[in-house]
């Protein structure tokens, strides 16, 4: 059996779900130190502790992606089921088992850009890019907003929009989530709905104090973006599902 080197051991993984871990640990009647000594026995990590494994199992640290291996085979599971929900650029990558190089390969990006990218966690390519990647990675709408950044603005927005006496913002809403004109207007219209339906008063602006404006409204403009999904979600038309479902990047 081919052990991992120090250096392999030290590289980033992928999405990692502690909880499951420790289920499956605990499923097997086996304590953390059973399973350090079958790291270090069965797959050379030689220096894998009892505590590094708590460790794990916490979320104190993350395991790369050889120890998730060896740690699946010490818990006679799949590295799958060890996995995590990817929540960056880098773990989305990493979940559909591509390099960087073959991503930045894939959507034009030189090497170094697309790296950089992934280090600060921020989306620099054009459309036609980030359309070409979120085909690449499979990735949903909400997800493709979440790894390009745009959440941050979209939920800026989403607030505005319900809490507006008058018009609402599509035009601007559209530049950031690539959905049909039809789609949006109607979600953005559930939404506005929904935010009268808990507060009497409609301010201009979305200020902080939504707690006291009524039942509900401070905690539903605080997930704003998750309602947006959610009724997005009920709509009946799902083709919207996928960046690219209403033209995005053409």
């Amino acid at each position: 059996m081919r052990r991992s080197t120090a250096s392999e051991s030290r590289q980033p993984g992928p999405p990692f779900d502690a909880p499951a871990a420790r289920r499956l640990r605990t499923a097997l009647g086996m304590g953390p130190e059973h399973v350090a000594y079958g790291l270090r026995a069965s797959y050379g990590l030689t220096y894998v502790t009892p505590d590094l494994v708590l460790g794990w199992e916490r979320g104190l640290s993350t395991p790369s992606g050889p120890e998730v291996t060896a740690l699946a085979g010490v818990l006679w599971c799949s590295s799958g089921d060890l996995a995590g929900r990817p929540r960056s650029l880098r773990e989305h990558r990493l979940a559909r088992g591509l390099s960087a190089e073959d991503v930045a390969r894939a959507v034009g990006l030189e090497f170094v850009a697309y790296a950089g990218m992934e280090e600060s966690d921020t989306w620099r390519g054009t459309e036609r890019q980030a359309a070409l990647l979120a085909g690449l990675l499979e990735l949903t709408l909400p997800e493709f907003v979440g790894i390009t950044g745009r959440e941050p603005r979209l939920a800026q927005l989403l607030r505005s929009t319900v809490t507006a006496r008058r018009a609402t913002r599509v035009r601007a809403v559209a530049r950031l989530v690539p959905v049909d004109r039809r789609p949006l207007e109607a979600a953005l219209k559930a939404l506005r709905e929904s935010y009268r339906e808990r507060t009497a008063v409609v301010p201009d602006r979305y200020d902080g104090a939504a707690d006291e404006r009524g039942d509900g409204a401070g905690e539903f403009l605080d997930r704003i973006v998750e309602q947006f999904w959610w009724v997005l979600a009920t709509l009946p038309d799902e083709s919207w599902a996928r960046p690219g479902g209403g033209g995005y990047g053409s």
